[in-house]
């Protein structure tokens, strides 16, 4: 049975199946070895948060003024170009920040770059290298790092940064990237959004960010893939 059998998006099905499971599902997802997920959209209305908190592990059911807010920020940020029904843990830190437990704060960062050279003509491999400078562990760290690409330059300059205060992203492990432009219409001037999904040997957890170039959109997914990782080991802020 494939992962969506049991999923669900609109909200008009979430709010049936907060009365009542049966109404929308034609079996017991257990009973075939599945679960039931709640995806959050555009479509989601309060209903479908509450139930996807509940799936996250968070009760909102007396929390009116969190499923409203959280159900806003959604809708808007949906019409900016972001995607949660295929970012869980980007929704969970957008729904922490909201439940008033606050984003986890594991580093700070001051600043980032990439460059992109390439020595000689066609077919010379270009090299990308990245520069990050955060706060961590009451410490400011400057690292660098090269890689296939500004986003595995990112990647790997992240890392070597955290990895001193933070050993616990030793196994964490980017696995896939995807990349979609928004408006395309807009031709190279058309907002990007990238999706990345990160493991760390034994589950994977997917992110996403959107800006107006691939660089920073890949930044915002990347940042918050490690954030997640971190929280969800429970490791605490150091």
């Amino acid at each position: 049975v494939g992962a969506s059998a049991f999923a669900h998006k609109a909200g008009l099905h979430a709010s049936a199946i907060r009365v009542d499971p049966d109404l929308y599902q034609h079996a017991d997802p257990a009973a075939v070895g599945n679960d039931m997920r709640m995806l959050v959209s555009d479509m989601a209305g309060r209903a479908s948060i509450e139930l996807k908190g509940r799936e996250l592990g968070f009760d909102l059911s007396d929390r009116p003024e969190v499923l409203s807010a959280v159900t806003n920020r959604v809708k808007d940020a949906e019409a900016n170009g972001y995607t949660y029904e295929a970012a869980d843990a980007s929704f969970e830190l957008l729904l922490l920040e909201e439940a008033g437990a606050g984003k986890p704060a594991y580093f700070t960062v001051e600043s980032w770059r990439t460059i992109i050279e390439r020595r000689g003509g066609r077919g010379t491999p270009a090299t990308a290298e990245a520069t990050v400078k955060l706060h961590a562990g009451g410490e400011r760290f400057v690292s660098t790092g090269e890689g296939n690409g500004p986003v595995d330059a990112l990647n790997h300059a992240l890392r070597h940064a955290l990895l001193g205060v933070y050993p616990e992203l030793e196994p964490f492990v980017l696995i896939d990237f995807k990349v979609r432009i928004l408006d395309s219409q807009l031709g190279t001037d058309a907002v990007t959004r990238v999706l990345i999904e990160t493991t760390d040997g034994s589950s994977s957890w997917s992110t996403v960010g959107v800006g107006p170039n691939l660089i920073e959109a890949s930044w915002e997914a990347l940042t918050d893939s490690v954030i997640w990782g971190l929280y969800k080991a429970g490791v605490p802020g150091r």
